[in-house]
This record gives C-alpha cells, sequence and structure tokens, in this order.
C-alpha cells in the first residue's frame, strides 16, 4: 500500500496551469505568416503573391517554390517540445509562449525563403531584374517581358544579377508576421 500527501498543493498548481492555458475567452493561438493588408508598391497583395510563389501558377509560367511547406516538414515536429519547454519555463503563461513561438517560426520562415534556390528563375526573369536595376521605375507589364525575352533571345547577358528566387525586392520576406489572438 502507498501514500500519497501534498494533493491540495498538486491540485492548485494544475488549477493554476489549466487557468493559463485556457483563458476565459478562449483557447489562445498563434498565426504566423503573411497578415494583414501588406501590399507592393503597386497595391499588390504580398499574401497572393506568397501564395503564387507556394504553389506556383502554372498558365504564368510560374513553378511552385515551397518555402512555407519545406519549413513545416523541416521544423515542425519540434515544435511541440519547443512549446512544452517554453511552458515550464515562463510559469505556463500562453500568450507569452505563443508569442515566443511566433517569433521563432516567423524566423524559421524567413530562413526557409533564404535557402530557397530551386527551382531556378528564368532567364527572362533574370532579364527583367536587369532591366529593372537600370530603371528602378520599370512597371513589368506584358510589352515589358516581351522586350525582356527579346533581350534574352538576343544572347544579352545578365550577369551580376541576383538569380536568388523569392528575395528580389524583400518585400516577401519582410512581410512575415505573427499573431497571438483567443480563439473561441
Amino acid at each position: 500500500m502507498a501514500t500519497i500527501s501534498g494533493g491540495d498543493k498538486l491540485q492548485q498548481a494544475l488549477t493554476k496551469i489549466s487557468k493559463s492555458l485556457t483563458p476565459a475567452a478562449g483557447k489562445p493561438q498563434v498565426n504566423v505568416g503573411f497578415l494583414g493588408k501588406a501590399t507592393y508598391p503597386d497595391g499588390t497583395s504580398v499574401a497572393m503573391v506568397a501564395a503564387i510563389q507556394e504553389f506556383g501558377a502554372p498558365r504564368a509560367g510560374i513553378p511552385p517554390r515551397p518555402y512555407f511547406r519545406n519549413m513545416i516538414a523541416q521544423n515542425g515536429k519540434a515544435w511541440p517540445n519547443q512549446v512544452s519547454t517554453l511552458l515550464k519555463a515562463h510559469d505556463y503563461d500562453s500568450h507569452k509562449v505563443l508569442g515566443l513561438m511566433g517569433e521563432l517560426i516567423s524566423g524559421e520562415l524567413r530562413q526557409s525563403i533564404n535557402d530557397l534556390t530551386e527551382p531556378p528563375l528564368s532567364p527572362v526573369t533574370l532579364m527583367l531584374r536587369k532591366m529593372q536595376s537600370e530603371d528602378q521605375n520599370l512597371v513589368v507589364t506584358r510589352r515589358t517581358v516581351g522586350i525582356a525575352a527579346a533581350r534574352v533571345a538576343a544572347g544579352e547577358s545578365t550577369a551580376g544579377v541576383s538569380a536568388k528566387p523569392l528575395i528580389d525586392t524583400s518585400n516577401l520576406i519582410n512581410s512575415i508576421d505573427y499573431e497571438v489572438i483567443d480563439g473561441s
């Protein structure tokens, strides 16, 4: 026969943890990604561009570049243990822990974008980057793309132009954010 004492203190500790993890307003959650109304200078939605880059747009000749899915596959399995460790370290303050996880995952998402190199940019995209470096006011239209394609066909070099996907203007990577909200 075994005797356990201190049940009242254990119950008090569990009650405190429970209240912290499930506030009256609902279960908190963290959202990470392209939140709000971030836009490019021409008004194009950053979230829309992010989705197009993630999943591709075959009709427009844009291949998928799964930076978000790659990040989840690489890091997602570690998140539950990280949450557990942070909860213990921060007295089970769920909002604080979710904020810290939001920072962590946002950083991992930025790193995933930085690490992405495949598939490579098309020669026309590289030429468009060259043309934009020569004229910062250049607006990319069908006509501009046609001019870029003609310059590529003529053998014009794009040496010195960044061939890194998703990094050209930094709008995408700089728009990554997170928020901690109370769910219902």
